[in-house]
């Protein structure tokens, strides 16, 4: 099989040893290891490669000093960390690494952004450069089938999401996505303090899985799953930070009738989440492909600005009823106010709200449909 280049590829190979560590963020079988693989394969035998999901590195690098790293590294040039949540003390560890070896490139890598985070975010400060790699993009596909190509594919990638397994093996698409939605990528969850998968959990996605592009009520969840508030916030939470879902928060500044605390919640891929509901139907039979559309075109701008120096602030807008008026998604970035209104059919009469224009007069804004939506995932 063909290796899809990932557009980060260039970007931290133009980082590598300038004396600091690459981390390396993102859901598992997203493609890290293999872009890795890629990026030291000119190195050849000047790379230690250790996997933090296996028991006898874990209990290596345990209170690991500069001698012991020193007699694992020998003369290589190269440390990649897979799965470094998994490792304890893991920032100190690299830190030595980096400090006391700076002839060596660290890369490490995981799939829990918050674990990785915790543990490297005190004492790796000002000694690395991070990432965040996500399922294949809109613009990495392009890349390699052509955009015309790849436009074609956009019904299959609404159905079946992008995950490097799933593009590479069409046909096979919905029993690899049941292998990856079975539990697999609810691994980092389920370590986390014991926590094992339970129905409020299975409850919760499924009911996220329903209501995509509308408003959470963490309320509502509560009673659906039979569960409190703070538990559905902590599991919410848990899902975004494990790559799982990805949150917009609202947009609020002018008007008093705006609303000011409420999210909508998006699936980080939308295989993923229809594999969750069980429902690969086409979407001229869905009722849902609304929904779809715009978690499919909000998703796939997100991983095309996350690894920005300065990724814009995203926001969805609305204002309360009874003349309630939405904005599907915003961006703000240098002062300016960006506005996308999303729609999956062709409409003369789509229109972005007055309301909005009067209250934002100096923003930019545009209308996204299956036939004008390339710009805004490539541009």
């Amino acid at each position: 099989m063909n290796y899809i280049k990932r557009a980060l590829s260039d970007e931290i190979s133009g980082r590598l040893f300038t004396g600091k560590a690459i981390i390396l963020y993102g859901p598992r079988q997203c493609g890290k290891t293999t872009m890795i693989k890629h990026l030291v394969a000119s190195y050849s035998d000047q790379v230690l490669w250790l996997n933090g999901d296996d028991p006898d590195t874990r209990q290596t690098l345990s209170g690991i000093t500069t001698a012991s790293w020193k007699r694992l590294l020998g003369k290589r040039s190269i440390l990649v960390l897979d799965e470094a949540q998994r490792i304890e003390n893991v920032g100190l560890a690299l830190k030595l690494v980096v400090d006391e070896l700076p002839d060596v490139q660290v890369i490490a890598s995981g799939s829990s952004s918050f674990e990785l985070m915790n543990r490297t975010a005190e004492t790796l400060t000002g000694r690395k450069f991070e990432y965040q790699l996500f399922p294949f993009s809109f613009a990495e596909l392009c890349e390699e089938h052509g955009l015309f190509a790849e436009k074609r594919e956009r019904e299959r990638r609404m159905l079946y999401g992008s995950y490097p397994d799933v593009v590479t093996h069409p046909g096979d698409e919905q029993q690899r996505l049941s292998e990856l939605a079975g539990s697999y990528l609810f691994k980092d969850i389920f370590a986390l303090e014991g926590l094992r998968r339970t129905s409020i959990l299975d409850k919760l996605i499924r009911a996220l899985a329903m209501q995509i592009g509308s408003e959470v009520n963490y309320q509502e969840l509560a009673g659906l799953t039979g569960t409190d508030c703070k538990t559905i916030e902590r599991y919410i939470d848990l899902l975004v930070k494990c790559y799982i879902l990805f949150p917009l928060g609202a947009y609020s500044t002018n008007l008093r009738n705006e609303i000011k605390k409420s999210r909508k919640i998006y699936f980080c891929d939308l295989g993923i989440r229809n594999a969750v509901i069980n429902n690969f139907t086409s979407l001229d039979s869905r009722t849902d492909a609304g929904g779809m559309w715009e978690n499919y075109l909000i998703i796939e701008r997100f991983k095309k600005i996350r690894n920005l120096p300065f990724p814009p602030r995203t926001f969805f807008w609305r204002t309360l009823a009874p003349q309630s008026h939405e904005i599907d998604y915003l961006e703000e970035a240098q002062g300016q106010l960006y506005a996308w209104e999303i729609k999956l059919r062709q409409n003369s009469k789509a229109r972005i709200p007055q309301a909005f224009l009067k209250a934002y007069p100096n923003a930019v804004t545009n209308i996204l449909t299956p036939d004008y939506f390339d710009h805004f995932l490539l541009d």
